[in-house]
């Protein structure tokens, strides 16, 4: 008999509502954004969850090409902020546009003690993995 996951559902319903009703931790880990090639070579790491004050280029949509630092990361909304990426409302005022993290891609990383050591952990999996398969 196969084991079955409890805690993941293949129905849509339950899908969106976990997905809606998902804790701050559980939303750090879905808004993750792929690393550059450059970064990819280096840490032998594919993606990474984002985090204020990461370099990222925006690869989709209508604001394709543009690159920042990110200012805000509002996983309520699951969005980021980027610097210089903003629109003007009627009073004058800019207001920073949403972008999903899976439009974007890291270009430099905010790196810490913490930080180095998930990247560590990320990267002896890989290379576990890859020896088994």
């Amino acid at each position: 008999m196969t084991v079955r996951n409890q805690g993941l559902a293949s129905s849509r319903s339950k899908s969106r509502k976990a997905h809606f009703s998902a804790p701050s931790s559980e939303r750090r880990v879905r808004m993750s954004a792929s690393l550059s090639k450059e970064l990819r070579e280096k840490y032998n790491v594919r993606s990474i969850p984002l985090r204020k004050d990461d370099e990222v280029t925006i690869v989709r949509g209508s604001n394709k090409g543009r690159e920042g630092k990110i200012t805000t990361v509002y996983r309520l909304k699951y969005v980021v902020h980027v610097e210089r990426v903003v629109r003007e409302k009627t009073n004058g005022q800019s207001v920073p546009l949403g972008i999903s993290p899976s439009n974007c891609v890291i270009t430099k990383l905010h790196l810490d003690k913490d930080r180095e050591q998930i990247l560590a952990r990320i990267a002896k999996g890989r290379e576990a993995a890859a020896k088994s398969a």
